[in-house]
């Protein structure tokens, strides 16, 4: 069994390769994005009712 997996190895290198590259460049374009979002000083919205002369 050890060695099918192997000779799976050995015949798709190049696709397992690009496959861990592709995943890890979403995963850390993910992580950036959800650290900036975190990051970011926001003020939280207020509504406020406005008279209007009575």
């Amino acid at each position: 069994m050890l060695s099918k997996i192997k000779e799976f190895v050995k015949e798709y290198q190049s696709d397992i390769i690009l496959f861990i590259a592709v995943f890890l460049i979403a995963l850390l374009s993910f992580a950036f994005g959800y650290l900036s979002a975190k990051m970011e000083d926001k003020q939280p919205i207020i509504f406020q009712e406005k008279v209007y002369g009575e």
